[in-house]
C-alpha cells in the first residue's frame, strides 16, 4: 500500500535512520516518536495507517504505549508491529497479550520487516478471504471485502487481531475452540507456555461488541464457542 502513513517509534537513532530509509524507499510516508508520550501525541493526531513500536523505550515502555493505544478512540484499531531485541516467547506473547498484531525481533532484515509492513497493511484493510463475502450470525455480520464488522447494525472498529478471532468464531459457530486451536488459528503459533493471551482479546472482543459480545460464550476449561443462531 504505497503512500500509507506509518509512524516508527524507537529511541535508537541508528535504528529509526535504518527504518525510516527503508520504509520511503516503499512509497510510505513516515513519521517518528523517540519516546512513549510522544508516540501517543503523533498516534492521536495522525493516525497513522500503521505503528512500529519498539517495546524498550526510555520512562513509559512499549508495553505501556500499546495499552493506552489500545484504550484511545482514535487509536485502537491501528495495527501495531513490535520491535525489540528479546527473543524470548513470554515476551512475544505479552505483546500480543496487550494487543500487538506482528513481533520481530532485533536484528532485522530490512526485506523481511518491510514484507510484514505490507502484509499487516493488506490484512487491516483486506482483501476476500473466501468466496462468501459476508458472514452473519444473528446481529453480528462479518463484511470480508470490505473487512468491516458489525454489531446490531453498527460498525465495530476492530484492530486485525480481533478482527480474524471474531472471523474464526463466527466460522466455526456453534463449535467449541480450545484456546491452543485458537492462538493456531488466529495468532499463527504454537506456544507451549500458558497463555492469557486469547482470553484478554476475547474479554476486549465482547465489549466491542456489546450486546452482542454475550454469544461469545465461555466453556469453563476449555476455551470459547460462538452460538449458533438462525440469521
Amino acid at each position: 500500500m504505497p503512500d500509507a502513513r506509518i509512524l516508527v517509534v524507537d529511541d535508537e537513532p541508528d535504528i529509526l535512520s535504518v527504518l525510516v530509509y527503508h520504509l520511503s524507499r516503499k512509497g510510505y510516508r513516515v513519521t517518528t516518536a523517540v519516546n512513549g508520550h510522544g508516540a501517543l501525541a503523533s498516534a492521536e493526531a495522525e493516525r497513522p495507517d500503521l505503528i512500529i513500536l519498539d517495546l524498550m523505550l526510555p520512562g513509559m515502555d512499549g508495553y505501556e504505549v500499546l495499552q493506552r493505544l489500545r484504550l484511545g478512540e482514535r487509536t485502537s484499531s491501528i495495527p501495531v508491529i513490535l520491535l525489540t531485541a528479546r527473543t524470548e516467547e513470554e515476551e512475544r506473547v505479552r505483546g500480543f497479550e496487550v494487543g500487538g498484531d506482528d513481533y520481530i525481533t532485533k536484528p532485522f532484515s530490512a526485506r523481511e520487516l518491510t514484507l510484514r509492513v505490507e502484509a499487516l497493511l493488506r490484512r487491516s484493510k483486506a482483501e476476500p478471504v473466501s468466496a462468501t463475502r459476508r458472514i452473519a450470525v444473528g446481529p453480528v455480520e462479518l463484511d470480508r471485502e470490505a473487512h468491516t464488522a458489525y454489531s446490531d447494525g453498527e460498525e465495530v472498529d476492530l484492530t486485525p487481531l480481533e478482527y480474524r478471532l471474531l472471523e474464526v468464531l463466527l466460522e466455526r459457530r456453534g463449535r467449541v475452540q480450545s484456546r491452543r486451536q485458537l492462538l493456531q488459528s488466529v495468532w499463527d503459533t504454537n506456544a507451549r507456555i500458558e497463555t492469557r493471551t486469547v482470553d484478554m482479546h476475547v474479554a476486549r472482543l465482547r465489549t466491542k461488541l456489546g450486546s452482542s459480545g454475550l454469544l461469545i460464550e465461555t466453556v469453563r476449561g476449555v476455551g470459547y464457542r460462538f452460538r449458533a443462531l438462525d440469521k
